[in-house]
C-alpha cells in the first residue's frame, strides 16, 4: 500500500513559497544547470535510448534554447528544484512544426510512453502536462470574463480587470475509482469510451456535497446496479488525462445482480480471482499497467487486499 503509484513521485521540491519571488525565478532561469521540459499541444518531448523506440526519457532543453522559442520569461512554468538544479516547463503550442526547432527529440502522447518511463520522469511529465492543460482552458476570468495572465511562476492566473483581480488556481478534479469484490470474485467493466476490448475497475467523479465513500457507493450502483457495504481507501494517483486525481478504493459488494448503465458501459461482469491471475494466458485484456485501476486489481488478486 505504501508504493507510490505512477505519475506521482516526481521527487522534487516544488519550492511553493518562492513562486512569487520574480528575482529568484530569474536567477534560477539564468543558471547554466536549469532544465526545461517542453510541452506541445498536450504532448511531451522525449528522446529514445534505443532504435526500437521502446525506452524513452525526457528530452530537456537549456533555458537559453527554450527562451529562443518562446515569447519571454512569462512563458516558463516553475516545476521545482532537486539537488540545486531548477526544473521548468514551457508550452510550445504556438509552433506549427516544433520538432524542426528542437530536433533532438519528438513530441508524443503521455499515454503512449507513460508506462515505460522512470517513475520520476513520468511524474514530471504528468505535472507539466496538467499545468499547461489548465492554462490552455483558463485564458479568461470565470467571474467577469476578462483576460487572465499567469503569475507566481505559472501557478496562478490573475484577472486583468482592475475592478475584479480574481485569482484562479490550477484545477484538479477528484474522481473515485474502485474494485468491487465479493469473496473470490470481482466486477470489471468495458467502458464505451475505450475502443479497446479492455476490462477495468469502475470509476466516476465526486459530486458537490458528497463524501468519497458516498461517491463510491453511488457510482457503483449507477453503473452496475450493485449495492456496496464496506469501502476501504487504497491509494491515489494523479491522472493527467486531462487533469484528475484518482482516489482508489476497494468496496465489498452486498448484492450480485448486475444491471449496466448502457450509456457508460459496453459490458460488466463478475470475474474469478484465478481468471484474472491467468489473464495473460487467456488473452483477457486488463487496465494499463501504469494505472491505479490495474494496481487495485493486482493487489486484490495477490491477496494483499481480501
Amino acid at each position: 500500500m505504501n508504493r507510490v503509484n505512477f505519475y506521482a513521485g516526481a521527487d522534487i521540491d516544488r519550492v511553493s513559497p518562492l513562486r512569487r519571488d520574480a528575482d529568484w525565478i530569474a536567477k534560477r532561469l539564468a543558471s547554466p544547470d536549469a532544465r526545461v521540459l517542453p510541452v506541445w499541444r498536450e504532448k511531451n518531448f522525449v528522446s529514445f535510448l534505443d532504435q526500437g523506440g521502446e525506452t524513452p526519457e525526457i528530452a530537456w532543453l537549456s533555458a537559453g534554447d527554450a527562451e529562443a522559442l518562446t515569447e519571454g520569461v512569462e512563458a516558463f512554468v516553475l516545476l521545482g528544484e532537486k539537488d540545486g538544479i531548477p526544473y521548468f516547463a514551457i508550452d510550445l503550442s504556438h509552433l506549427d512544426e516544433p520538432e524542426a526547432a528542437v530536433p533532438h527529440g519528438t513530441f508524443v502522447g503521455l499515454r503512449d510512453v507513460g508506462g515505460t518511463l522512470g517513475q520520476s520522469e513520468g511524474a514530471l511529465l504528468s505535472y507539466a502536462k496538467g499545468l499547461f492543460h489548465w492554462h490552455d482552458r483558463h485564458p479568461f476570468c470565470a467571474r467577469c470574463g476578462s483576460a487572465t495572465k499567469a503569475t507566481d511562476a505559472g501557478h496562478v492566473r490573475v484577472c486583468t480587470n482592475p475592478d475584479c483581480r480574481a485569482s484562479h488556481f490550477p484545477r484538479t478534479d477528484p474522481a473515485v475509482i474502485m474494485l468491487v469484490h465479493r469473496g473470490d470474485r470481482c466486477v470489471l467493466a468495458h467502458n464505451r469510451r475505450n475502443p479497446l476490448p479492455m476490462f477495468s475497475t469502475l470509476a466516476g467523479f465526486v459530486e458537490p456535497g458528497e463524501s468519497l465513500e458516498e461517491a463510491v457507493a453511488r457510482e457503483v450502483h449507477e453503473e452496475v446496479g450493485i449495492h456496496v457495504g464496506r469501502v476501504r481507501y487504497h491509494s491515489s494517483q494523479p491522472w493527467p488525462f486531462p487533469g484528475n486525481i484518482m482516489l482508489g478504493f476497494h468496496a465489498e459488494a452486498e448484492s450480485t445482480d448486475i444491471a449496466i448503465e448502457e450509456a457508460e458501459l459496453v459490458e460488466a461482469r463478475w470475474f474469478d480471482r484465478a481468471e484474472i491471475a491467468n489473464a495473460a494466458e487467456t488473452g483477457l485484456k486488463l487496465s494499463r499497467s501504469e494505472s491505479i485501476s490495474r494496481r487495485l486489481i493486482d493487489d486484490w488478486v495477490s491477496g494483499a487486499v481480501s
